[in-house]
């Protein structure tokens, strides 16, 4: 059954840049629950086929269903960082016509207290995207060193206060064991001595302890390579990112792609020699004021889109 609550961010922006041919093999690497897979299905003839992908089992619950009601829908449970082995199972590397990645967590991911994402709802220590493999968050925090615990924080959290806050778990965890969403939460909201104005004290944690044990932007790393090798020339990519760790690694890898080869500054090259793999297709955008007062979540969203020219 869908889940109607949840609501897509910046879909007609996204669908719109990423539906060129109608009739086109595209991969949607994120389908969470579906919202941005249903209009890219809506805007396909009946010779077009989208592939969607998720770690998470309760989403690919949901695109199986949907798959039964649409047979141009292929279901695949897997990480977009196998992107390039996805295609090549269809036989479609540099083929297809257009990929769409909406990165982080879901809503119906964070509403869900059981999945462990929320320092706002009581729950087990999981933040697992995909809750059949890899270690938890609980698992993670019972044995990661103090030094690591204060890495992690910095590095995906950006958090400022990393080294005061992993003592405060590290001091913690020698008495009791940390397994529950809010009890975490009240440890780093007690270690921090500086809140940010409309943040949780927790916010900065939970999202690097969740980007470490998902190994969130390596696998960005991958799958933004390996979007490059599957698309078609004029193919496209579009990326919304919900902070600014994801959105520095797509930006910098457009940029990358677009300049092509790095040669020294004064070797005489054209722009054409030096190879470039795509070109940038507008300007960044965010969602408006109206999608954001019916989706806080929406505030943080920038989508970027680039095409293969090469």
């Amino acid at each position: 059954m869908a889940d109607f609550q949840h609501q897509s961010v910046l879909l007609e922006q996204a669908v719109d840049a990423l539906v060129t041919d109608r009739d086109g093999f595209y991969i949607d690497g994120t389908f969470g629950r579906g919202g941005h897979a249903r209009k890219i299905l809506s805007k396909l003839s009946g010779q077009g086929k989208l592939l969607v992908v998720d770690k998470d089992p309760q989403a690919i619950d949901e695109a199986r269903r949907l798959q039964e009601q649409d047979p141009r829908l292929i279901v695949a449970h897997s990480s977009f960082a196998d992107i390039v082995d996805l295609a090549g199972t269809q036989g479609v590397v540099g083929q297809v016509s257009g990929v769409l990645l909406d990165l982080g967590v879901s809503s119906p991911q964070l509403d869900n207290a059981e999945r462990g994402f929320s320092f706002t709802k009581d729950g087990p220590l999981d933040m697992r995207m995909n809750t059949e493999a890899g270690l938890t968050a609980e698992q993670w925090l019972a044995e990661a060193s103090e030094e690591e615990m204060a890495r992690v924080f910095f590095e995906y959290g950006e958090e400022k206060f990393s080294r005061r806050i992993a003592r405060a778990i590290a001091d913690v965890r020698k008495h009791s064991p940390i397994n529950r969403t809010l009890q975490l939460a009240e440890i780093v909201k007690q270690a921090n001595p500086a809140w940010e104005k409309h943040k949780h004290p927790a916010t900065r944690v939970f999202q690097a302890i969740r980007i470490h044990i998902n190994d969130e932007l390596r696998d960005l790393e991958k799958t933004l390579e390996g979007i490059v090798q599957v698309l078609k020339t004029g193919g496209r990519m579009v990326v919304i990112s919900f902070h600014s760790l994801e959105d520095r690694l797509v930006k910098r890898f457009i940029a990358r792609e677009e300049r092509g080869d790095d040669f020294p500054p004064d070797m005489p090259v054209t722009q054409a020699q030096l190879n470039p793999r795509v070109k940038r297709v507008g300007r960044q955008l965010k969602a408006d004021i109206t999608e954001v007062a019916g989706n806080v979540r929406a505030r943080s969203a920038v989508l970027r889109v680039a095409e293969k020219i090469a």
